[in-house]
């Protein structure tokens, strides 16, 4: 995996996966992305930068993407901040490291954005505090937060924003 890119999320659980690429030594570099949709709070890319250094990932390994407060501006910015660290046609495998309920939204607008000779991987977090794949359906917050996603596909969907192949 030559890159990890982890969306922002209020809760830390989206960088674990990156944290654990890299330990294992499958990603050389992790990408952090987000400042989150509030300017009034502490930015997301911080907590997640903090959290990865306290788990051995050193400064010189992190890339860090400031200024996104949803998705599209994740890939849009993190594709500009990628390029100015490194060219992509060194970049043949990216995983995204996002919640498994914005796989979906995440991976379209990805394939959309980022460069079409990189594979993407999904790699969300197994965290049990994570609304999940097979039991989003079980809980009321899941089933909001489900139905909130799909339309958020379909509003990127009418702007352009995702890809449908």
């Amino acid at each position: 995996m030559d890159l990890a890119l982890v969306l922002g999320s209020p809760s830390i659980s989206n960088v674990e996966p990156a944290i654990d690429l890299y330990r294992r030594g499958l990603t050389r570099r992790i990408v952090i992305s987000g400042h989150g949709p509030t300017a009034d709070c502490e930015p997301e890319w911080r907590v997640y930068r903090d959290h990865a250094r306290a788990n051995g990932v050193p400064d010189a390994h992190l890339i860090i993407e400031p200024e996104a407060r949803n998705t599209l501006e994740n890939f849009v910015l993190s594709k500009q901040v990628i390029d100015s660290e490194m060219p992509w046609s060194k970049i043949s495998k990216l995983a995204i490291c996002c919640k498994p309920i914005h796989a979906r939204r995440a991976y379209m607008t990805a394939r959309m954005h980022l460069p079409r000779h990189v594979e993407l991987l999904m790699l969300p977090p197994d965290n049990l505090a994570d609304i999940q794949s097979y039991n989003w359906s079980e809980t009321p917050r899941g089933r909001t937060r489900v139905m909130g996603e799909i339309h958020q596909i379909a509003e990127y969907a009418s702007k352009g924003d995702i890809s449908i192949e």
